[in-house]
């Protein structure tokens, strides 16, 4: 019965991705090509809100659902991993035109070609956890 609140949000989630058309291979397109405002203006909303989110949690010390103090850690110096895995996270966004939110919504709404996508997603995500203890963290 707990799951229920989070196939909701899930649900609302894919209704606001594709009302917002953040979901279009077109619109991402248009993002890699810096032809249109769109995306960066989703992504710039996201960040704000986010960033928002978080100084409201630390400001308040917000409680979890289970009733404990939600802590945020700071942020770890060195960012080189993140320019590595944000270079591999755009490349495959830009190639298949979707990012694993809009993978789901887009099977949901129809595009069963995007099962492919998942597929190769859920290899990618293996492979990783076949390497990562070889990997520099």
């Amino acid at each position: 019965m707990k799951s229920i609140k989070y196939l909701l949000v899930g649900f609302v989630f894919g209704i606001v991705l594709t009302k917002s058309e953040a979901v279009s291979w077109y619109r991402i397109y248009e993002m890699f090509q810096f032809q249109s405002f769109h995306m960066y203006g989703i992504i710039m909303t996201a960040v704000a809100t986010g960033l928002v989110g978080i100084k409201l949690i630390k400001f308040f010390k917000l409680k979890s659902s289970k009733g404990e103090i939600i802590v945020i850690a700071e942020k770890e110096k060195g960012s080189f991993r993140y320019w590595i895995g944000g270079l591999f996270f755009g490349l495959g966004w830009a190639l298949v035109g979707a990012c694993p939110g809009p993978i789901f919504i887009l099977i949901g709404a129809g595009f069963y070609p995007v099962i492919l996508v998942l597929i190769g997603a859920l290899f990618g995500t293996f492979v990783y956890g076949i390497f990562k203890d070889n990997l520099p963290h």
